[in-house]
């Protein structure tokens, strides 16, 4: 048996940073919505902060993943993680100064967002340039429970700091876990596998060619970006419908507790399982999201509601890491940060979707609707991929097919084999 990645100095810093960060973040949801609102009383204040962060974030994925490609992931995960510090840093400095400006406030957001458009694609080249090949499955498996953890923790975090000395050192606290992630990655030494340079149109092409030539990730894709959008219409319409028909604020408040458990819980499974068709058996498990949305549709009793999201959330705890896995195994070297560029823009432009069409659809049909119709799509898209050859195909490396080792050519199981 390998030895566990943690016992690699490497990719025990980059947990370490990353950890950190996540837990800096996990905080700051709460903290900002309550900060923002305290100084404007306005929500559309909110949505335009929210907003400040999230389009750039949309509009540079793309070229995040060029980017992520081209050079070193630590390189560009530092400057990020430095950019990120400074961001958050001066968001905390301006809500502790008992006056804040929404624009500044608005502008940092922003700048924040757009380096994390740079950030994100590096996650994977920098688990596959620390870690070697037979230990993906456990490095992603420690880096999901660290996620799922720090998503269980984080809000209480927010709330103890909001509380106590107020939620501007919510985001100082972010923008020390950034400097500690940095100082940390400086130590770790990253392999790369440099590209051609060549114009900008052609990387992007060419990684979105590596997503099309794979049935399994573009449909998978899709069932991903449904699963979003869906989501978005439950954090929507889901709040007022426990309020008004299932008890109250506090059913909201176990829901989203009881989601934060299952979370943790999938990915612990997923650190120990070892599905012989990975792809399929996570998509599958994601359509246990159809559960809540039907159920809350139907005003069903708080208890069995909270239940069915507490399972719907470990599908999704078990998906990260299998699925990322997956990817890192599959998906060429010199062209994964494109790849998972992609990836994250689809799954978080379909969000902003459904936040603007819930509200729209339950002021014409009444709420029940449009979680009836998000259960519908997201069930049928996750269910849906079963259907696709590359998806029942795709086996994880090391499987057995007819008594023989599955080779790793034959991983990308779409339209041809892995190049």
């Amino acid at each position: 048996m390998p030895p566990h990645p943690l016992r690699t100095r490497a990719f025990r810093l980059l947990f370490l940073g990353r950890t950190l960060s996540l837990l800096g973040d996990a905080a700051i949801p709460a903290a900002l919505a309550l900060a923002v609102y305290e100084a404007t009383r306005s929500t559309g204040a909110l949505a335009l902060v929210l907003g400040c962060a999230m389009v750039p974030k949309l509009l540079l994925l793309p070229l995040g993943g060029v980017v992520g490609d081209r050079f070193n992931a630590r390189t560009v995960a530092l400057v990020t993680d430095a950019v990120r510090c400074l961001t958050q840093l001066l968001v905390g400095v301006e809500l502790l100064g008992g006056e804040p400006r929404l624009w500044h406030i608005a502008v940092a957001e922003a700048v924040g967002g757009a380096a994390g458009a740079f950030a994100m694609p590096t996650v994977s080249p920098l688990i596959t340039g620390t870690v070697e090949a037979d230990g993906l499955r456990k490095a992603n498996a420690v880096m999901g429970v660290a996620q799922s953890a720090t998503r269980l923790g984080g809000p209480a975090l927010a709330g103890l700091l909001i509380y106590t000395v107020g939620p501007g050192w919510a985001f100082v606290l972010d923008a020390a876990s950034f400097a500690v992630s940095a100082v940390l990655l400086a130590a770790v030494r990253v392999r790369h596998v440099p590209i051609p340079r060549r114009s900008l149109l052609a990387d992007l092409k060419e990684g979105w060619t590596e997503v099309l030539a794979r049935d399994w990730y573009w449909t998978s894709l899709l069932a991903h970006a449904a699963w979003n959008g869906a989501a978005a219409v439950l954090m929507t319409l889901g709040p007022a419908i426990a309020v008004s028909e299932l008890g109250g604020q506090g059913t909201w408040v176990a829901l989203l507790q009881t989601g934060a458990v299952g979370l943790l819980l999938g990915s612990l499974i997923a650190a120990r399982a070892r599905p012989e068709r990975p792809v399929l058996v996570a998509n599958l498990g994601l359509a246990a999201y159809a559960l809540p949305l039907g159920l809350l549709a139907l005003s069903a009793p708080a208890p069995l509601t909270i239940a069915a999201y507490g399972v719907a959330q470990a599908g999704l705890g078990f998906l990260s890491p299998v699925w990322a896995t997956s990817v890192q195994q599959a998906i060429p070297a010199h062209a994964l940060a494109r790849v998972t560029s992609y990836d994250w823009l689809l799954s978080l432009g379909a969000m902003p979707l459904g936040y603007a069409l819930a509200p729209l659809a339950a002021s014409a049909w009444g709420p029940s609707v449009p979680l009836a119709v998000a259960a519908v799509v997201v069930g049928a898209a996750c269910l849906g991929t079963a259907a696709v050859p590359g998806v029942r195909r795709f086996r994880a490396a090391g499987a057995v097919v007819s008594g023989a080792p599955y080779r790793r050519k034959e991983l990308s199981s779409g339209r041809g084999p892995a190049r």
